[in-house]
């Protein structure tokens, strides 16, 4: 195994690129005036089914990835609910774009030191996975030829399109996959850079920085599956590999270090194979060798009326099993592609035995294919027809191991590998769209955003906020309304601690804060302002709404009693809990204030100030001492 480390990617010739996806937040949808809300799935109010089919484009061509999506034949099941208009069922023709959408498009591609184009024409793009009701996904080309810094030079931007998102995958069916509408439709822009990383360590550095320009708006939805990351990566001898759906920034650096390591191995062995005069041989139906198998998997699909499917690979023996990942090997490539022909993987010999099959299986497996001992033997088990497809796909593989790295789109994984998805889109899947009339953009009707770098500045310079405090507001997801609690006169550190520190604290003492609304904290903010609250009693009032959202913040204090208290009384207060320890404070004098503090912080039940209530204290007990 190659340590990655040791990887010189100049050497190497290492290209890469990145393809951000980010949904907007805006009120409506794309080509509709659905909200932009997500829904659970037991809100459906109805349902209903498609089947999709590849169809050639206006050049005569078929796009190889919707061809293979084709080839497994699955019923697209729809979820609809009370939100759900017939242009999202595909029953009725889009509307006009959405006007915040393309504005939103804008201000990025001004912060991306973007050109807008003079018009902007609608495309169709050709989707056959059932992730779109009409079987392909609208998309523009809203501007291009920009550019981002990082610290190992400049990554220019080739162009950023405004799309329209797929649906939600909920989970796989008996005959197919069933899918969510609520997310179809959300306005998202795609921002491909130009190849121009030449490490993981920029590729990571020029992803943060496009999404920290992008949350500059203001106006991009955040939180799991709102931001979605593929990353392109080719060594000088290996091939363009596009990595689909990279959900964490944090796993960019190590997926390209990982697709580099996985095209050397590969690499590697095409040429170990051609030393070898390796072959691929015909598959051949080996189901009398496993007819008394004591394999649970192999007997379960004979059983079932299924057979098994064997390879030959002449001159594969010992590389099925090289590892070209952590934990992902050639053969793990090999069962990818059989997964998708619906088997369920594959075994081969040089992990037999194994699974419960037995040596003598695995003898007698080679001598019904005529396989030696360089040679290597791959198995499907599975009902005839999906064996059959499944074990040509694995031979299709087989053949391009001996051609190095074939080009294709593979799903990212969480542990920083890939695995194979489809062959690589191309041209022929597009088409322009005949309903949706185009749009002529306007960039000076829009204001470049304050970057949240520049945020942070002000906020330390002007509002006196601490740097972590500052950080921690300008780059989470209530700025805007921490800005609104300024201009209303709220102290902007107390401002800052309500949103921040005030919400992390009770989320660690198992508050449901994930129930407060923006309304909730312009509530408390908004009484604050007023003097009807003591700092004091946030965190109580915002226990309070977090348990019971349906409450206002002025209902809420009144229930929780959480108004200001005044100076008098305060005072009230302070002097009893200093009379009822009236011996204490004989003796100890001043020294009796800690403590006392707190009694009387305890006995006004968050309503006054500190300052106030310590102020109080201490002519009082000046008084007795």
């Amino acid at each position: 195994m190659t340590d990655t480390a040791e990887y010189d990617y100049e050497e190497l010739g290492l290209v890469a690129g990145l393809e951000i996806h980010q949904q907007l937040d805006t009120e409506e949808k794309l080509f509709c005036g659905c909200p932009t809300a997500l829904r659970e799935p037991e809100d459906a109010v109805r349902r209903f089914t498609r089947y999709l089919h590849p169809t050639k484009s206006e050049l005569g061509e078929i796009d190889d990835a919707a061809l293979e999506e084709s080839m497994v034949d699955r019923e697209f099941e729809y979820l609809a609910y009370d939100t759900t208009c017939l242009v999202e069922e595909d029953d009725e023709p889009p509307h006009r774009v959405d006007r915040e959408a393309m504005d939103t498009a804008m201000e990025i591609a001004q912060l991306l030191d973007m050109n807008v184009v003079d018009q902007v024409n609608v495309m169709r793009k050709i989707v056959v996975d059932g992730s779109n009701t009409s079987g392909f996904q609208r998309s523009m080309m809203v501007a291009n030829e920009g550019v981002i810094e990082t610290e190992d030079g400049p990554v220019g931007i080739e162009d950023m399109l405004l799309e329209e998102e797929s649906c939600q995958r909920v989970e796989e069916t008996d005959d197919g996959v069933r899918f969510s509408l609520d997310r179809l439709g959300i306005p998202l822009v795609e921002i491909g850079t130009k190849p121009d990383i030449r490490s993981p360590e920029q590729a990571k550095e020029a992803a943060e920085r496009i999404g920290m320009l992008l949350r500059s708006t203001g106006k991009v939805k955040r939180g799991l599956g709102t931001i979605r990351q593929d990353v392109n990566v080719s060594i000088a001898e290996g091939a363009r590999i596009e990595m689909k759906g990279v959900q964490s920034l944090e796993d960019i650096d190590d997926l390209v270090r990982n697709e580099v390591r996985r095209q050397v191995e590969l690499l590697d062995i095409k040429d170990e194979l051609h030393d070898r005069d390796a072959e691929v041989g015909d598959p051949q139906d080996v189901t009398e060798v496993f007819e008394d198998t004591e394999s649970g998997v192999i007997g379960g699909a004979l059983s079932s009326g299924g057979k098994v499917m064997g390879l030959p690979l002449s001159g594969f023996d010992g590389l099925v099993g090289r590892e070209i990942q952590p934990d992902r090997r050639l053969g793990t490539e090999f069962s990818d592609h059989a997964k998708r022909h619906g088997a369920g993987g594959i075994f081969h010999t040089d992990e037999l035995p194994a699974y419960g099959v037995t040596e003598d299986e695995v003898a007698a497996l080679r001598d019904a294919v005529g396989a030696g001992p360089e040679d290597a033997v791959a198995i499907v088990a599975d009902d005839p027809d999906t064996a059959e497809l499944a074990i040509g796909a694995v031979a299709e593989r087989a053949e391009t191991a001996m051609d190095g790295v074939p080009e294709e789109t593979r799903d990212a994984t969480e542990d920083g590998t890939s695995r194979y998805l489809r062959p690589l889109p191309g041209a022929a899947r597009m088409y322009p769209e005949t309903d949706v009339p185009p749009v002529e953009p306007d960039p000076a009707a829009v204001e470049t955003p304050e970057l949240l770098t520049e945020k942070v500045e002000r906020y330390r310079t002007e509002l006196d906020l601490g740097e972590g405090l500052a950080n921690q507001v300008a780059y989470g997801q209530r700025w805007a309304l921490f800005e609104e609690a300024v201009e209303t006169g709220v102290d902007p550190n107390l401002a800052a601690r309500t949103l921040e520190s005030d919400v992390t604290e009770l989320r660690r003492h198992d508050v449901p804060v994930e129930n407060l609304t923006d309304d909730h904290f312009r509530g408390v903010f908004y009484l604050l302002a007023d003097g009807e609250l003591a700092k004091e009693g946030v965190p109580d009032l915002l226990t309070a709404l977090a348990e019971d959202p349906e409450l206002t913040a002025p209902e809420a204090a009144d229930q929780e009693d959480l108004g200001s208290a005044g100076e008098d009384e305060v005072r009230d207060a302070v002097v009893e809990v200093v009379e009822r320890n009236a011996e204490q404070v004989a003796e100890e004098g001043m020294g009796a204030f800690s403590g006392l503090m707190g009694e009387c912080m305890g006995a006004l039940r968050g309503q006054a100030d500190g300052d106030l209530v310590s102020e109080v204290l201490r002519e009082e007990i000046q008084k007795r001492a």
